[in-house]
Parts: structure tokens; C-alpha cells; sequence
């Protein structure tokens, strides 16, 4: 199974990070170990939204379409009413 997933900053609320990953687990732990320089700033994180793919492809285009402008505003309108999932390791 794959993940694309929305990871949100704790120390900063308006900070989201866009993945994907086979292991959200393990990935969550690498985000927040510092082991993503280019998020690393921002550690901890809390993945807030995922979706779950057969493929590691289905999860790269949902990831890829998450950072389009319609693709912002579909993940916008999901939080609304606040993070689905609060998954915190």
C-alpha cells in the first residue's frame, strides 16, 4: 500500500507538506528527526489527511495534483471542519 499524505507543521499551523510514501510510519519519523532539510525549519509535524494507492504511481499523481491550485483548494475544502486523521509519532 502507498500514502500520499498532508503532514502540518506544529510549531507553525500554516505550513503543509505534500508526500508521499510507502510507510507513514517511518516517514513521519524521518520529517520529524530532521532528516528532510528542506522542512526541517518547521519540524514536528502531524499528518493531518492521507489517501491511500494500490501504486506508488496512483500516490505521485494525487500528491502531484494536491500541489495545483485545484488541487489546494480540494484539500482546503476536506479541512474545513478540521485535520481528518491527527497521527502524531
Amino acid at each position: 500500500m502507498y500514502y500520499a499524505y498532508l503532514a502540518q507543521s506544529i510549531s507553525d499551523n500554516e505550513y503543509f507538506y505534500k508526500g508521499h510514501c510507502q510507510d507513514m510510519s517511518k516517514r513521519i519519523k524521518e520529517h520529524n528527526s530532521g532528516q528532510t532539510k528542506s522542512i526541517k525549519h518547521k519540524i514536528p509535524f502531524r499528518i493531518i489527511y492521507y489517501e491511500p494507492f494500490e501504486t506508488r504511481d496512483e500516490a505521485i499523481i494525487r500528491e502531484k495534483y494536491w500541489k495545483t491550485a485545484s488541487g489546494r483548494r480540494y484539500l482546503h475544502k476536506i479541512l474545513e471542519s478540521g485535520p481528518v486523521v491527527q497521527w502524531i509519532e
